[in-house]
């Protein structure tokens, strides 16, 4: 007979730790495409796009008259003929003046009447924003005539100044809208608390607004510096002097319709991108957060 001391103090059989459920395995969504369907269409691009950059630099470094597909050995000979023979170095110094004083200038102007447009309401406000929109239909060679006619009027017929102007109001529409979406997205109660710590608008603008704009301005001015640096339009019209020419124009008189120094052509292309290349690796980040900022509505 089991009595009740005993009972109690029986021990109680030891609990079983139910063992944790299985992860359920993973599958494969519907529209989730597979990795090689992702790797190959990019392998693919990416070798055509290789491609035409290594056979520039074949042609550049490999010896004239060479069919090596290795550029081996290695010559600098078309460099320093297009450079010293060919007055590339000239050209170089021009692209980098018309380039530095476009940025400038789209920069600041760009800041004022964007600051306008995103923070002031005025009648024609509506309009304006259509114009600026519309404006980027218009091709750059139409603008041609008129331009040098009042150029030619003004006497800058062949000199920097008019294709530093003639870049600056090419890039200005874009550059004003983009730079008063910037604005918009910096929020007025900041400026509005500047004012009551006793800042005018531009004291204000000055020390809240501008260090807010950073990635967009350098949105902007390297887009305005690129595309100044790689124009042959405005360059080849309003330019007659060799010595005042730019970069794209010195790659077109490498060209002749007899025949092309393939070696020299390639070699002049390689100092046209290295420093755009040298440019877009320094500022990608913020070039990245300016387009990003300034594409999300105020």
């Amino acid at each position: 007979m089991i009595t009740k001391e005993a009972t109690k103090a029986a021990p109680a059989p030891a609990r079983i730790a139910p063992e944790p459920p299985r992860p359920a395995k993973r599958h494969r969504a519907w529209d989730e495409a597979p990795r090689w369907q992702i790797y190959l269409p990019l392998g693919i691009y990416l070798v055509f796009t290789l491609i035409p950059f290594y056979w520039i630099l074949l042609f550049a470094l490999r010896p004239a008259g060479s069919t090596s597909l290795v550029p081996w050995p290695i010559t600098f000979d078309h460099f320093e003929k297009v450079w010293t023979e060919r007055s590339f170095g000239t050209y170089f110094q021009n692209s980098v003046l018309v380039g530095v004083a476009t940025l400038l200038m789209t920069t600041v102007v760009a800041l004022a009447g964007g600051y306008a447009l995103a923070r002031f309401d005025f009648k024609i406000k509506r309009a304006f924003m259509l114009g600026l929109l519309c404006s980027q239909f218009v091709p750059g060679a139409l603008l041609l005539v008129p331009l040098f006619e009042i150029f030619a009027e003004l006497r800058m017929i062949n000199s920097l100044g008019s294709v530093i102007l003639a870049e600056t109001v090419f890039q200005l529409p874009l550059s004003m809208i983009l730079i008063s979406n910037f604005i918009k997205n910096v929020p007025y109660s900041l400026e509005e608390a500047a004012w009551v710590d006793g800042c005018n608008r531009m004291r204000a603008f000055r020390v809240v607004v501008l260090p807010l704009l950073r990635p967009g301005l350098i949105a902007v001015g390297s887009f305005a510096f690129v595309h100044s640096w790689n124009h042959f339009l405005f360059a080849l019209m309003f330019l007659n002097n060799q010595e005042k020419q730019t970069i794209p124009v010195g790659l077109n008189t490498l060209m002749s319709a007899d025949s092309v120094d393939l070696g020299a052509l390639a070699a002049g292309g390689i100092i046209a991108a290295v420093p755009v290349v040298i440019v877009f690796a320094f500022i990608q980040k913020w070039l990245i957060t300016g387009f990003s900022a300034g594409a999300v509505k105020g």
